[in-house]
């Protein structure tokens, strides 16, 4: 699948100081179709899904990342996942919605899941940390500088067409190379602007911010959306929750629909399908 979206990375060589750029475009566009959220639910989501790619790009070994955010406010459920291939996916549930400014009224109290599955672990590795801070860039910095014992900066900026991240982090030697380093990357990075993130490309966007630094930039790598259907899959479900519920479920023309809301994809089955799925020996 080609895709438009990306993560960049970047180092700051003498300095000691990484970072990252991920730019969705044409995947965010696809988390938003036929969901018809409101802007500040978008907004969450889409702020959500950039650092979910940023922090999923550094997955060292095959797995899945997914974190989940449960609040007690309009927001009561945030989810995203992404492969160490930056295949990703999400949604967001909303109810009771009415606009009010800023993340806490919209989130209320609750807190952040991690999933980590990766291959060789029986079960995924889980840390739960509480919704800290008044964004969604709070939240993430918090949780990445418990996480990994190291400063932290992370800008977000989303609208219906994209979703953008910048993240720096000062690994452990950066100190050594320039003990001032580290706070004029991260004042410098403040001075970003929304519109900066979301149109111009990652080459201008940080020679605009680091202008006096050396700074390796990586080849992009692309972030995709790709999650083909399963309807095997859900056939299974259907029958695992028996005929008699199933039957119940039923819509007034016959029809039964189900929504893979993280996939994006949903399914339809007529009676005909619901009678041949819970008599096998019909099928061939």
């Amino acid at each position: 699948m080609n895709s438009s979206s990306t993560i960049q990375r970047f180092l700051l060589e003498n300095l000691d100081i990484r970072g990252a750029v991920v730019r969705l475009t044409d995947v965010w566009q696809a988390l938003q179709r036929e969901r018809d959220y409101p802007p500040a639910v978008a907004g969450l989501l889409g702020e959500m899904v950039a650092v979910c790619a940023v922090i999923a790009g550094n997955l060292k070994q095959p797995g899945r990342l997914t974190f989940q955010a449960r609040s007690d406010g309009p927001v009561t459920y945030l989810v995203v996942d992404c492969s160490e291939a930056l295949n990703l996916r999400g949604f967001a549930k909303a109810e009771d919605f009415r606009p009010k400014d800023g993340l806490p009224s919209l989130l209320g109290g609750g807190q952040l899941q991690l999933s980590l599955e990766t291959e060789g672990l029986e079960q995924p590795y889980q840390s739960i940390v509480p919704l800290e801070g008044s964004s969604i860039a709070e939240i993430f910095t918090y949780y990445l500088e418990q996480s990994e014992q190291q400063p932290t900066g992370l800008w977000l900026a989303c609208d219906q067409d994209a979703s953008v991240a910048l993240f720096v982090q000062k690994l452990p030697g950066a100190d050594l190379k320039d003990p001032d380093g580290w706070t004029r990357v991260h004042t410098l990075a403040e001075t970003v602007h929304d519109k900066e993130l979301l149109f111009l490309p990652t080459a201008a966007l940080l020679q605009r911010l680091f202008a006096e630094e050396d700074v390796r930039l990586y080849p992009p790598r692309a972030v995709t959306h790709d999650w083909p259907r399963e309807p095997e899959k859900i056939a299974d479900l259907l029958l695992t929750l028996g005929e008699e519920e199933v039957r119940a479920m039923l819509s007034e023309n016959g029809d039964l629909i189900i929504r893979d809301e993280l996939s994006s994809h949903t399914y339809r089955f007529d009676i005909a399908t619901i009678n041949a799925l819970f008599q096998p020996h019909t099928l061939h």
